[in-house]
């Protein structure tokens, strides 16, 4: 009793220390819906490993329609999560988090059909989330993916393979974006800071830097062939 209410501590804390509009304990037990959505979710995950399943999930879909988060009860969440905002939100039943993990608000952690050799479905079909994972707004993580610790998500990112540790994930399909070492430690809302850059998006205007040069030098060939 006394580890899970230390457990539901930490989820309050999380709230506190990384929601600047959120001060104290009692404005975030009465005012963060996602930090609704954990608390029910903690009691809706006892109950599925006591085997009260249909309960279990009966009780999920109040929680979604209260709060508009739906956490599977079967899935997986370590201590300090916190859910920002937080409508929209689904995680799947094989998902795992693990601690102190920040999520926004419209993240899927989405499960895709996987079959194996003898043409059953793989029973993990979630992905696998490390520690301290930040993962902003509207992005997409889909199948049995693993994502290593200290990892962030940028907003509306598509992850479909692995992310290794302490990676920054940008783009559709997400793809791996240069940081210094200390933007890697710091806590960033949403996983992104402003000056965060697609690094395809800097390779295309490179691209279109050596097309201009090129062009110019045509032109100037083509007038010094008009002098001669």
């Amino acid at each position: 009793m006394i580890e899970k209410y230390k457990l539901i501590l930490k989820d309050v804390d999380a709230v506190i220390a990384r929601d600047p509009a959120t001060g104290n304990r009692m404005t975030a037990i009465l005012c963060s819906s996602g930090l609704h959505a954990i608390l029910l979710y903690r009691f809706n995950h006892f109950l599925w490993k006591k085997n009260f399943k249909l309960t279990a999930r009966v009780f999920s879909q109040i929680a979604r329609f209260l709060t508009g988060i739906e956490i599977h009860p079967g899935a997986k969440i370590g201590e300090g999560f916190f859910i920002d905002h937080g409508m929209g939100v689904v995680i799947g039943e094989t998902a795992e988090i693990g601690n102190n993990v920040t999520m926004y608000h419209d993240v899927t952690l989405g499960g895709t059909t996987v079959f194996n050799e003898k043409g059953k479905v793989m029973t993990k079909r979630h992905p696998t989330i490390g520690h301290n994972v930040i993962i902003g707004s509207g992005a997409q993580i889909l199948g049995p993916i693993t994502i290593g610790n200290n990892v962030k998500v940028g907003s509306n990112a598509v992850v479909l393979k692995d992310v290794a540790a302490n990676m920054t994930v940008v783009g559709v399909p997400a793809h791996h974006s240069q940081q210094s070492k200390e933007e890697k430690k710091r806590f960033e809302a949403y996983g992104v800071t402003a000056q965060i850059k697609d690094p395809i998006s800097e390779k295309i205007e490179k691209l279109n830097e050596e097309i201009i040069k090129l062009q110019k030098e045509i032109n100037e060939l083509k007038a010094g062939k008009k002098d001669a």
